[in-house]
């Protein structure tokens, strides 16, 4: 908004209008896109997790096959904390991202449309005093529509690259230089694909006190930097990436994204005051996922977020050797539960996992040279 309010007034002057030019710059955008994210989601904190805990009563259910003391520690705490992200995303990205470009409002869309499905499911727990939710067929159903649209707008409507047209329905490798894998319409497939397992993944691995937070914030930040770099054609030509016209303005939501877990963890961090619920994991993690398809690394989220395949494959291999066989690989599943089941702290797992996701951030962005 004030990104467009800035052109509108610099094409009536016929030149940049003192302080507001530093609006041209991306990077003092992505900086006011953190504060303010960040402010608005503690602004909101406190009155937000009192109405919630009124309204919620019982707040999130508690497995009661899980850890015994998740069941007496946790039990009354609210969920629905998602809201509390989505609320300084989108105040973050209306006013500092350019509201023209196609990869901010497909993303915006991911995340909120996402944002919308975890909150019904959030409610129907909490109604129902159940961990059951929406129907998974219907939720997936509902998630891949969503994932669809939005590849297909990025598709149909972003710029084209001076390498064509295909770059658009094409998968980049890291690593290799120019190697690409035109799927064609395919790809709309592969895309929502892509959004829909991050958003799931991220979803399991939201079982402890900021144990999703901080990971989310760290590919957050680095696919930030990765579109900032894509979006740019100097910095993609000397790193040799594939330039994508306007994929840099995602950077403005990934600093939002940034800035509101830094505020969502005040509240979030051991003991939790809120659980972010599904309408933050199942949003967060599809945001990622979005823009990853935005910047053309989508095999690259799967080593940034690393973190969330482990947690999403141990769920698989959990329920798979468990229908086969009826014994268990871990001891619980997703596997941060089964580290506690081993005795680790609660503050233990979440630190060291949190370590995981920088060690694997920083792999990720290792393949931006190593090409």
């Amino acid at each position: 908004m004030l990104y467009l309010l800035y052109q509108h007034l610099a094409a009536q002057s016929h030149h940049y209008i003192g302080v507001l030019n530093l609006l041209r710059y991306l990077t003092f955008r992505g900086v006011m896109a953190v504060a303010t994210s960040q402010v608005v989601v503690v602004a909101m904190g406190s009155r937000f997790i009192r109405w919630m805990k009124a309204k919620q009563g019982k707040g999130q259910p508690i497995r009661a096959e899980g850890i015994q003391r998740h069941i007496t520690e946790k039990a009354g705490t609210p969920t629905m904390g998602g809201l509390m992200f989505l609320a300084g995303i989108t105040v973050a990205t209306l006013l500092w991202a350019d509201l023209q470009n196609v990869y901010v409002w497909a993303v915006l869309l991911v995340t909120l449309g996402f944002g919308g499905l975890g909150f019904l499911d959030d409610y129907a727990k909490v109604t129902k005093q159940t961990t059951a939710g929406l129907s998974g067929w219907l939720r997936l159903l509902v998630e891949s529509l969503i994932g669809v649209i939005a590849v297909l707008a990025m598709v149909l409507f972003a710029p084209h690259s001076p390498e064509g047209a295909g770059l658009s329905t094409s998968v980049a490798f890291p690593i290799f230089k120019r190697a690409l894998l035109d799927l064609s319409w395919f790809y709309l497939l592969f895309g929502a694909f892509v959004i829909v397992g991050a958003s799931n993944a991220v979803n399991f691995t939201d079982g402890l006190d900021g144990l999703a937070t901080v990971p989310v914030m760290i590919a957050a930040a680095t696919f930030g930097l990765i579109a900032y770099m894509v979006g740019n054609i100097r910095f993609s030509d000397y790193l040799e990436l594939h330039f994508v016209p306007g994929a840099g303005e995602v950077a403005i939501l990934c600093s939002a994204i940034v800035g509101s877990g830094l505020g969502f963890l005040w509240y979030n961090a051991p003991p939790a005051r809120i659980f972010m619920g599904d309408s933050g994991a199942l949003s967060l993690g599809a945001a990622l996922g979005a823009i990853a398809v935005a910047t053309k690394h989508e095999i690259v989220l799967a080593i940034v977020g690393g973190l969330f395949v482990v947690e999403t494959v141990s769920v698989i291999i959990q329920v798979m050797w468990f229908k086969r066989t009826g014994k268990r690989v871990f001891l619980m599943a997703p596997i941060h539960h089964h580290f506690e089941r081993l005795g680790w702290s609660e503050s233990t797992v979440v630190i060291r996992f949190w370590i995981v996701a920088i060690m694997l951030a920083l792999v990720g962005l290792s393949t931006l040279k190593l090409r």
